[in-house]
C-alpha cells in the first residue's frame, strides 16, 4: 500500500522544511481511475509534474527534510482546506471527474481520513517536535491555462511572510531572463490554501510556495538546473 506521506531526509539540518503536496498521480485501483482515461492522469489535473523531483533535489542540496504526498490531488487535494469545493474537485480545469460526482459525506470523510489527515498530521507532528524557521511548498504550473499563455517561468506565493516571499522573488529576479510572479500565477487565500496558512502563518513560521513552469521541469536536466538555481536563493533568503 502506498503511504499517504513519505518523508525524505527527516534528520536534515537545514532550518527549512520542504513540502510537496501534489507529488503523486497515484489513485488506488478501487477508485477505477475516477472514471478517467490513463492520459488524463498524466496531466496537471492529477499532480504537479516535476515538482517531486525538484523538491527531492532541493532536499539533498540544502540538507532539508521533505514531506511528499502519496496520492493524486484528484482524490483529495492536500493543499486545500477540507470541505471546500476544490478539496475534491468535481471538475478540474475543463475536465469533469466522474468519480468525484455526488460523493456522500461518508465517502468524503473516508478520503480525508485515509489521504489528507495522515499527510497533515505527519507534518504537524514534525513541526511540533522541532524548531523550524522556514517552510516551502514546491509546485509546478501549466504554461497555458484555459487557453491563455502564462508569461512567468516561476512564481512565489506567500501570505503573512512578506519578507521571505520578497527575498525569494528578489533572488529569482537577479536573472534578467526570468519573468517571476509575485503571488502569481496563483495567490494564497485562506479558503483555497492549507500549507502556508496552517503550517506556516498560523505557527509564525515564514512560509511560501514556489511555482515553476512545468515545461521547464520536463526532464532531468531541467530539474537539476532549477534545483541549482533555487538552492542558493533559498539559502540567502533564510539568512
Amino acid at each position: 500500500m502506498v503511504p499517504a506521506v513519505s518523508v525524505v531526509n527527516e534528520g536534515g539540518r537545514s532550518p527549512l522544511v520542504l513540502v510537496c503536496e501534489h507529488a503523486s498521480n497515484h489513485i488506488p485501483a478501487r477508485y477505477a481511475a475516477l472514471g478517467l482515461p490513463p492520459e488524463e492522469l498524466q496531466r496537471h489535473i492529477a499532480w504537479d509534474i516535476g515538482a517531486a523531483a525538484l523538491a527531492g533535489r532541493l532536499a539533498a542540496l540544502l540538507d532539508a527534510p521533505l514531506f511528499l504526498s502519496g496520492y493524486s490531488r484528484l482524490l483529495i487535494d492536500c493543499n486545500r482546506p477540507p470541505g471546500v469545493p476544490s478539496s475534491i474537485s468535481a471538475r478540474s480545469e475543463a475536465t469533469d471527474i466522474p468519480g468525484n460526482q455526488g460523493l456522500t459525506a461518508a465517502e468524503i470523510a473516508q478520503r480525508q481520513d485515509e489521504y489528507f489527515w495522515p499527510f497533515q498530521h505527519r507534518i504537524a507532528r514534525f513541526l511540533d517536535a522541532r524548531p523550524t524557521r522556514f517552510l516551502l511548498g514546491v509546485h509546478s504550473f501549466t504554461p497555458v491555462f484555459h487557453g491563455t499563455p502564462r508569461p512567468w517561468q516561476a512564481g512565489v506565493l506567500y501570505g503573512e511572510a512578506t519578507g521571505f516571499g520578497a527575498a525569494l522573488i528578489a533572488g529569482l529576479r537577479q536573472d534578467p531572463a526570468l519573468t517571476v510572479g509575485d503571488n502569481e500565477p496563483y495567490r494564497i487565500e485562506l479558503a483555497e490554501d492549507y500549507t502556508v496558512p496552517v503550517h506556516g502563518d498560523a505557527r509564525g513560521i515564514p512560509a511560501a510556495l514556489i511555482e515553476v513552469r512545468q515545461d521547464l521541469l520536463a526532464d532531468a536536466a531541467g530539474i537539476e538546473a532549477w534545483a541549482q538555481r533555487l538552492a542558493p536563493i533559498l539559502a540567502q533568503a533564510m539568512r
